[in-house]
């Protein structure tokens, strides 16, 4: 059963994980690099935590017990009693590699150790462990506490015991959880990335204009938002990231980055968070 949950990274994807995790009961102790940002995270999740309560989305009781459950370290060796660990870092496979072999040595024989990525091998973590039947994938979805989805990605070495107590913790946090294997970009993704670079294309080759594209997939799908719209949203260089972990894997040229999304790239045109990509966004 789990009661302790660990979570590497109070980044934007961690904070989120360490929120929904704690509203649902579950005591949370997450790593970050230092004391500064340990300190900072601490203060960003009570910030988005009163925030919710002055808005009514959560009770002054639900959000103090909340805030209670939560503690922040920057020692990975405080994980040794979690119940399960959710790592959260950057999309970097050596580093995720390392870090699981640590945690494999820290963690208690019966921790199951899970992993928030979009992109990286969940077997090759699964591998640097003398647990391979306790590691999963648990892909939350950006933002964690509004999205409902979590993909839970199963190996050829994750057991069943792991795969159904992975499931059953989505479900206790609020969230959905679709069944995976552990093949590149899973579901969402391997569906989603094509979709978004042959937008690109369709646009260099001159077929019709940023707007006109954006308006014809929102009123002619139903989608909530244009292709552009949602790359400006998601980050170029994440999807450009993500579209050259496929191509790698699948040498399919559907999924090679075209080369408009390479130069922008390039030129730091990021999307909300540079203030520029397909669209140009104010500091607001």
């Amino acid at each position: 059963m789990i009661k302790n949950v660990g979570v590497i990274g109070c980044g934007l994807m961690g904070s989120g994980i360490v929120q929904v995790a704690a509203l649902a009961g579950y005591s949370v102790l997450f790593v970050e690099a230092n004391d500064e940002l340990v300190k900072r995270g601490l203060g960003r999740l009570r910030d988005t935590l009163e925030g919710l309560a002055a808005k009514g989305k959560v009770d002054a009781r639900a959000k103090d017990e909340a805030l209670g459950r939560i503690a922040g370290t920057p020692k990975l060796e405080d994980l040794k009693a979690c119940d399960l660990v959710i790592e959260a870092m950057t999309e970097n496979q050596a580093l995720k590699n390392e870090t699981f072999a640590k945690l494999d040595r820290i963690c208690a024989p019966g921790a199951l150790l899970a992993t928030n990525t979009s992109s990286c091998n969940v077997t090759a973590l699964a591998a640097a462990t003398r647990r391979p039947g306790q590691v999963v994938g648990m892909h939350f979805f950006n933002p964690v506490p509004l999205m409902k989805l979590v993909e839970v990605v199963r190996t050829i070495l994750t057991d069943d015991a792991s795969a159904k107590t992975a499931t059953e913790f989505v479900r206790s946090v609020g969230k959905v959880p679709v069944q995976a294997k552990d093949a590149t970009a899973f579901i969402v993704n391997r569906l989603l990335v094509p979709y978004l670079l042959d937008a690109i294309r369709v646009y260099e080759g001159g077929l019709a204009s940023l707007e006109d594209i954006d308006q014809a997939m929102k009123l002619g799908c139903g989608y909530p938002m244009g292709p552009f719209t949602l790359l400006d949203l998601v980050g170029l260089d994440t999807t450009m990231y993500v579209a050259e972990v496929m191509f790698d894997e699948f040498r399919e040229p559907r999924y090679a980055p075209p080369p408009l999304l390479k130069r922008m790239v390039m030129a730091g045109q990021l999307g909300r968070k540079t203030g520029r990509g397909f669209y140009t966004y104010d500091a607001k």
